[in-house]
């Protein structure tokens, strides 16, 4: 059954389909519903749905329903729920359908399964008035909104005050200029004061306006400074020059360079390349490799190994005759080839 009215389409969808019932509402007149669709008032719209060519699902999910919304009016629900009454008396099929999801239910399956089927899906528009017109109902819930940045501003109070009293200074802008006036930076303060790091740096400006003001803009302390107290006692007065002794020169793997001075390895390569120095894995064993394969082609007469195992494959030799000519294994001779 439905009405002959004519209604007007209250919006069109992204795809151009106009609907004629408001987005995540389900308008009920009487004991008829209005279709989305077409506007018509029916007793089920989920029956009618056939007749448009739409599944439940997507016409929910079109027009922002939850997916177990009736489509039905009240007294089709009531007619069918009756009915449903009988079946579940008489109806075996339908008796152990029942006791089956009554068990999922009571194992958890059932809620995980519907959780994993939610996951990453969004609330439709229905699921999200509901929760506003929740939270709208609370008592209080207005004034709650409005106290929380009040409540968060005295929190933070409380712990500046804290820490302040703690370091014997009258207030948090004081203990900050102290500090940085000895060359601490705000993240160096904040843990001193057995805070965040990065506590200072959020909250000043709200605690103290005015030592937010005055603390001075200047960067960080330079990486190299930590390696400075290391090198002094080394004889050496910069970090450049430091590692290009010891890498460059002398050929220190960079764990060798770290604990030589007290820092880590990965701040030895760190710095290596700040420098614009490149930074070669088992240096040492590396250099004495290259001064070997120097050796033994001096010693034949030529420049590089590279040279010497060229022209002697040119010349037809085999790699054993070499390994003979030079005293070398073939494996490192043909290692020489390719590099």
């Amino acid at each position: 059954m439905s009405t002959a009215l004519v209604r007007i389409p209250v919006g069109v969808l992204a795809d151009g389909t106009p609907y004629f019932a408001p987005l995540g509402e389900v308008v009920v007149e009487g004991s008829l519903v209005i279709c989305h669709l077409c506007g018509r008032a029916l007793r089920s719209v989920t029956v009618h749905l056939r007749g448009h060519g739409w599944t439940k699902q997507a016409y929910c999910a079109a027009f922002g329903l939850e997916r177990g919304q009736s489509l039905e009016g009240p007294e089709t629900r009531k007619l069918r729920a009756a009915a449903f009454a009988s079946r579940l008396v008489f109806d075996p099929a339908v008796r152990a359908g029942s006791a089956a999801g009554r068990q999922r239910a009571r194992s958890g399956a059932l809620a995980q399964d519907a959780a994993a089927a939610a996951t990453g899906r969004p609330h439709p528009e229905q699921r999200r008035r509901k929760a506003q017109q929740a939270h709208a109902a609370r008592p209080g819930a207005a004034s709650a909104a409005a106290a929380s940045p009040a409540r968060a501003a005295a929190q933070l109070a409380v712990v500046a005050a804290g820490v302040a009293e703690r370091h014997g200074y009258p207030d948090i802008g004081t203990f900050v200029l102290a500090r940085t006036a000895d060359g601490d930076s705000l993240a160096a303060i904040s843990r001193a004061a057995g805070l965040h790091k990065d506590w200072l740096s959020r909250h000043l400006a709200d605690v103290d306006p005015r030592a937010a003001a005055a603390v001075p803009k200047v960067r960080p302390a330079r990486p190299d400074i930590r390696w400075l107290p290391g090198l002094v006692r080394l004889g050496f007065t910069d970090v450049p020059g430091y590692l290009r002794d010891r890498h460059v020169r002398q050929h220190w793997t960079a764990n060798a360079i770290a604990a030589e001075v007290g820092l880590s390895h990965h701040a030895a390569r760190a710095a290596l390349h700040r420098h614009g120095l490149d930074w070669e894995a088992h240096t040492a064993k590396r250099h004495g490799a290259r001064e070997r394969a120097a050796e033994v082609a001096a010693d034949l007469g030529f420049d590089t190994m590279a040279t010497y195992v060229g022209q002697r494959r040119a010349a037809g030799w085999t790699w054993q005759a070499m390994s003979a000519e030079s005293g070398q294994p073939e494996s490192w001779l043909r290692r020489q080839a390719d590099r």
